[in-house]
């Protein structure tokens, strides 16, 4: 049963966003591992982005089903959370203790991904039946809860001392339980649709969306966001390692420095969301987009050249804006679908962004082997794209 914000003493948006941080840290706790892994497995920095790529593509494959079968919103959004964390919390349990090698631990993380699908488009779902009058500042909450819920194993790991790895990707699972439970406690907000029915004829609700020219073009400029961001966010280790910065900062290490440059994106998601009351959605998503491409190209061209202060201080500028679009995209998109198909149709947008992750992952992960930070220019034509597919949106909003 629906429950309405007077019941609880704690704001239900911030109970979904650190809701959305304990489940969203199952996403990298394997990246986590990555030493150990390389230890245990000998798995090489191409291995971790396969195991990257199998949670990616799990995702992937949950969010089509979710949204092409209207299950996104055939059931209510609580119970496919609650459901969605604890069998991700599971199957994390089973890629730390049960997986063997690469290729069992990549059938692990793909349940894992697949488990994500009914996390990540869901707590924006939520988000939206709570607060659609505040959807822009609201999902950059819950976006930077994701973030630092992405960043949040290379904390565990950079304090956890000697602990074996499967400890460190445990405690993912633990965390998950508990965003479970605290949704579970919470329910579904008062603005939430009722249960959909599968329509008998016609093309499914999430396809329709794309009909509308406003939701096409938010959906094209998240998808050249997304060509950067998670390719980003797997090398950010190995980057850190390549370039010396461990060794500059040896108090933080790899795992320190990575969770600082990935969490910082919690606060350029904040930051941008107080922005976009002000602003709008639009125009803070494309000078999030131009500041983070030039990050990447900054990056890419000078890094040997910077001193490590300076490296660090891009680094954390690019971590900052990396992200900060996607929480506007996300409220731009919400506003301009079918409103009674906001669940599948964020869903097939998460899932076509994802793919669009996979080649970027394999892509540039196999280029750092070869030429090292160089290959971060393969990311530049991410936020380019997407600066030129979504013009559009400043001029209508």
């Amino acid at each position: 049963m629906t429950r309405t914000t007077e019941r609880h003493r704690v704001s239900p948006i911030a109970v979904i966003a650190i809701a959305q941080l304990l489940g969203t840290s199952l996403w990298f706790s394997a990246n986590s591992a990555a030493e150990g892994l390389m230890h245990a497995w000998g798995a090489t920095a191409a291995d971790i982005g396969l195991l990257t790529n199998a949670v990616q593509i799990g995702f992937i494959a949950g969010t089509l089903v979710m949204s092409l079968g209207g299950l996104a919103d055939r059931f209510t959004a609580s119970a496919t959370f609650v459901v969605s964390a604890v069998a991700g919390a599971v199957f994390n349990l089973g890629f730390a203790w049960l997986a063997q090698d690469i290729a069992t631990g990549a059938a692990f993380r793909f349940l894992v991904g697949l488990s994500l699908a009914g996390i990540y488009p869901i707590g924006m779902k939520m988000i939206v039946s709570w607060a659609p009058d505040r959807a822009g500042q609201s999902l950059a909450l819950l976006v930077a809860m994701l973030t630092l819920g992405t960043g949040l194993p290379h904390l565990l790991r950079a304090t956890a001392g000697e602990l074996p790895w499967q400890w460190v990707v445990a405690s993912s699972s633990i965390l998950a339980v508990i965003g479970a439970a605290m949704i579970r406690a919470l329910g579904d907000g008062p603005h939430l649709a009722p249960p959909a029915r599968r329509h008998a004829k016609g093309r499914p609700a999430a396809l329709r969306a794309f009909a509308i020219p406003d939701f096409r073009a938010a959906a094209f400029g998240y998808f050249g966001h997304m060509w950067e961001l998670y390719a980003f966010w797997t090398i950010v280790p190995v980057l850190v390692a390549a370039t010396g910065l461990a060794t500059e900062y040896p108090a933080l290490g790899v795992s320190g420095l990575s969770f600082l440059i990935i969490a910082a994106g919690a606060i350029g998601c904040l930051v941008g969301g107080s922005v976009a009351r002000t602003v709008g959605s639009a125009p803070v998503a494309i000078a999030a987009l131009i500041l983070s491409g030039t990050c990447a190209v900054g990056v890419a061209a000078f890094w040997q050249l910077l001193s490590p202060n300076w490296l660090l201080a891009l680094l954390l500028v690019w971590g900052a804006t990396v992200v900060a679009d996607s929480p506007q995209f996300s409220a731009l998109s919400a506003r301009s679908c079918p409103q009674d198909a906001i669940g599948a149709s964020l869903a097939i947008q998460n899932a076509i962004g994802f793919a669009i992750t996979v080649v970027s992952i394999t892509l540039t992960t196999a280029l750092f082997q070869r030429i090292g930070p160089a290959a971060v220019w393969l990311l530049v034509p991410g936020p380019l794209v997407g600066i030129l597919t979504c013009r559009r949106l400043v001029r209508t909003s």
